[in-house]
């Protein structure tokens, strides 16, 4: 599984945007931070709930959501699910699961991703991931926190949030 310090893979593929436009999503915006989190399924219960949460994070980056299922389905999901029909960020499609393999974080059982966050500085190198279960959902406070206490770029404690001192 891909890691921190590990340069993210340059990847392009389908995606819809947040007025429901068919565009081919680069993985990596250059020059700026971005956060790529994989999802099971479209069409499914706990996605929604997490995918509705990472609007949270596009003040701060690049949100880029993604699973194996095509664009087409993504664009009908979005039409179909009151949570997730005005988010302002990507949803991608991992067709054929190639990113998500290239990671290492695929349910090989399941035939599905699990719920991972990668978080990537402007230079492409991972700072952050973390994986969690298929029934499991994240926090996306807690992502954003991260993401913040990695800007900041000095040394964060466990609670950090932005505008505290550093552990000296």
């Amino acid at each position: 599984m891909y890691t921190v310090g590990q340069k993210f893979p340059n990847f392009s593929m389908q995606g819809i945007d947040d007025s429901n436009n068919i565009i081919e999503v680069e993985v990596l915006a250059p020059s700026q931070w971005s956060v790529v989190y994989f999802y099971p399924k479209d069409f499914t219960f706990i996605c929604p709930t997490e995918i509705q949460a990472m609007d949270a994070l596009i003040e701060e980056a690049d949100v880029i959501g993604v699973s194996g299922d095509n664009e087409f389905c993504k664009l009908a999901w979005k039409k179909d699910n009151a949570l997730i029909r005005d988010i302002k960020h990507i949803l991608a499609a991992d067709c054929g699961l190639k990113l998500s393999t290239k990671l290492g974080i695929v349910n090989e059982e399941e035939g599905v991703c699990y719920r991972a966050t990668l978080l990537i500085d402007p230079e492409g190198v991972i700072q952050h991931v973390s994986v969690n279960a298929l029934d499991t959902g994240r926090n996306a406070d807690e992502i954003l926190r991260t993401l913040q206490a990695l800007k900041a770029g000095g040394l964060t404690g466990c609670a950090w949030t932005p505008g505290e001192e550093f552990v000296a």
